[in-house]
């Protein structure tokens, strides 16, 4: 009979006592800041705190692992808005009455780093789907235009 309730109590007792060291703790309050920052997109700020909470206390898995998926969003936003710029670009030169051969040439080399490009990002299951899927259709539209060009 006391080990029903013995049992209880201590494991009760032990996870107040690890929540109260991992919100008193340092590392952690910048792990769970970082993780706010995370979600709500803001990506750099989400990567300072978890560098700084890493820093405090390398074996905080959750500072790591903010880290780590903090630089993955960075890299498709950074995608994203290389891809926005020469998209704008190559509508610049398409807008001609006609398109020299430099000029194809230079939308030839912009498709291929773009393509490229997004075959080095490797997402997460919680990087943003939206970042995600925004950087696929950019990716999409760089093979179909690469595609017209080479005809």
């Amino acid at each position: 009979m006391r080990s029903r309730v013995l049992i209880p109590s201590v494991a009760f007792v032990m996870l107040v006592a690890m929540g109260i060291y991992f919100l008193i703790n340092p590392s952690y309050e910048k792990s769970l800041k970082a993780k706010y920052y995370y979600e709500i997109g803001d990506y750099k700020e989400a990567l300072t705190l978890a560098k700084e909470a890493f820093s405090l206390d390398v074996y905080n898995r959750m500072a790591s692992t903010v880290m780590a998926q903090s630089i993955t969003s960075l890299k498709y936003v950074s995608y994203v808005a290389d891809a926005k710029k020469y998209m704008y670009e190559i509508n610049l030169i398409a807008g001609h009455e006609t398109i020299s051969e430099a000029d194809k040439a230079k939308i030839r080399t912009i498709c291929n780093i773009m393509i490229s490009a997004y075959i080095k990002l490797a997402p997460s299951v919680v990087t943003d789907s939206a970042l995600v899927e925004s950087a696929a259709k950019y990716h999409d539209d760089f093979e179909k235009l690469l595609e017209k060009v080479n005809k």
